[in-house]
């Protein structure tokens, strides 16, 4: 039985409400390494660091690492770093390291179990020695309301001072936050659950009745055994290894012949939809196998049933390209970003789909590159877009803009929603890489757009969302 599996059975064969808490450490657990590390790294980048604080940091390392020392010396050096920032500022930084790195380090399965106990009504809370910068936009996009971490000072201009704002939460700091958090909350500990990698937080686990070593290293492997404490291990699924290397290359080339076959079809008949069908269909039934890539559909009929539509979709990856092809196959268009019209790799399936491309910076531009587009949906061609506008770099849905739901309305035509599980750890935003699995697609039922005006549009686009909302958080069987 997979590790994840066992653990929601065991949170939802368990103790339910929000008197129950489920703390998770962060950084190992949570994550796929450490967050300081990619800060680092973006400072060094935007030379925000001195020749002394490399050092320092350097030598303060091994010292952990080789004579035990604890992090309250590391952490003062990050501290003083920091003298003279802005809280926004650095919040700002944080929630841009967010989506460029650090939405790439959470476990797939992480998401899950928060989700879990998230569904138990449970208590979730983040206890961390990081700061807060490092952990709150991650906590915003996991749905974890509450974070216990190590604060800076902050002086009354919003400044940072360089200084260690109270305690560090490593080791019995961090235990005793969760106590002292627990007696203000009314959780009791004796039902409760905590997660963590490090033997350094045996006393922050032993705080909680469900003690959970997760990813843990050698010397809490060690005392897990010792006490018996189930050990779970997180992988992420999206490994750069030969393997996936050459299924990718593969893919790409199975796309090209499906294209170059769709090109030769339309020239043959005369017609770009003809042509655009066969790439559709054969490019991206070729390129999906060859990727290994599995597609397990909920309400297939529904793309069928009402045509032409609107299709929207939550758009994760490029890999979501071939899966719109696969499900849609024929007689459909897309709008994209401007960017892409030049692309290598989507340009020929654009000419072909005679998509329509959109500049986000230019309102104006936009609004009349999609008069085509309401003409197609009236002309009998459904439309593929993403209403978020964007891709969004973590399964969390971004909101939604209402320009899909003004095409349907304007055309007459139905929106049918396409729920997308999993699509983005198969392949990640900005990689060409796709790992071999199973994605999970929902077709809803199409959504009538007759009584829709411009006055409430916003509120139905709203309600589109929230039943993407609805059907990720209950995904349906049939």
């Amino acid at each position: 039985m997979a590790d994840i599996t066992w653990m929601i059975d065991e949170i939802e064969r368990g103790p339910q409400g929000p008197e129950v808490g489920a703390f998770f450490d962060f950084d190992g657990t949570l994550i796929n390494g450490f967050s300081a590390a990619p800060y680092f790294r973006a400072r060094l980048k935007a030379r925000d660091i001195d020749a002394k604080e490399i050092l320092q940091t350097l030598i303060e390392s091994v010292n952990i690492e080789r004579r035990g020392h604890d992090i309250s010396q590391l952490m003062e050096i990050a501290a003083n770093s920091q003298m003279g920032k802005s809280t926004e500022d650095l919040q700002d930084f944080g929630r841009r390291l967010f989506t460029t790195k650090i939405a790439d380090m959470i476990y797939p399965d992480s998401r899950l179990l928060v989700e879990a106990h998230r569904q138990a009504g449970h208590t979730v809370v983040i206890a961390s020695s990081a700061t807060l910068p490092q952990i709150e936009a991650a906590a915003d996009d996991l749905g974890v309301d509450d974070i216990l971490c190590t604060e800076l000072e902050v002086d009354s201009e919003d400044r940072y001072t360089g200084k260690i704002g109270g305690p560090i939460r490593w080791g019995e700091g961090k235990a005793q936050a969760v106590v002292d958090f627990s007696q203000q909350q009314g959780i009791d500990l004796g039902r409760s659950y905590c997660y963590s990698n490090g033997a350094e937080d045996v006393p922050f686990l032993e705080t909680a009745k469900f003690r959970r070593p997760l990813n843990p290293d050698d010397d809490l492997v060690k005392i897990a055994k010792k006490n018996g404490w189930p050990i779970a291990r997180f992988r992420m699924p999206h490994r750069h290894n030969p393997i996936t290397l050459a299924r990718s290359a593969a893919a790409v080339g199975a796309l090209g012949l499906g294209i170059t076959a769709g090109a030769a079809t339309g020239l043959l008949n005369n017609d770009r939809r003809v042509g655009m069908g066969v790439a559709a269909s054969v490019g991206s039934d070729l390129a999906l196998a060859m990727a290994g890539v599995e597609l397990n559909v909920v309400g297939e009929s529904h793309l069928w049933s009402d045509r032409p539509c609107v299709f929207t979709f939550n758009h994760q990856s490029q890999l979501d390209m071939l899966l719109l092809g696969a499900l849609l196959r024929r007689d459909f268009t897309a709008v994209a970003k401007k960017q892409l019209e030049h692309d290598p790799i989507f340009a020929p399936i654009g000419y072909l789909a005679d998509v329509a491309y959109v500049d986000r910076a230019n309102s104006t531009a936009a609004r009349e590159a999609l008069v085509p587009v309401v003409e197609a949906l009236k002309g009998g061609r459904s439309i593929a877009i993403a209403p978020e506008g964007t891709r969004s770099p973590t399964p969390r849905l971004l909101p939604f803009k209402k320009g899909a739901f003004h095409m349907a309305m304007q055309a007459g035509v139905p929106v049918v929603p396409i729920v997308m599980r999993n699509a983005g750890d198969l392949m990640r935003p900005h990689s060409l890489v796709i790992s071999n699995g199973v994605i999970d697609v929902a077709v809803l039922k199409p959504i009538s757009s007759k009584t829709w005006t411009a006055k409430n549009i916003g509120r139905q686009a709203e309600k589109v969302r929230d039943l993407y909302l609805h059907t990720m958080a209950h995904w349906p069987t049939s």
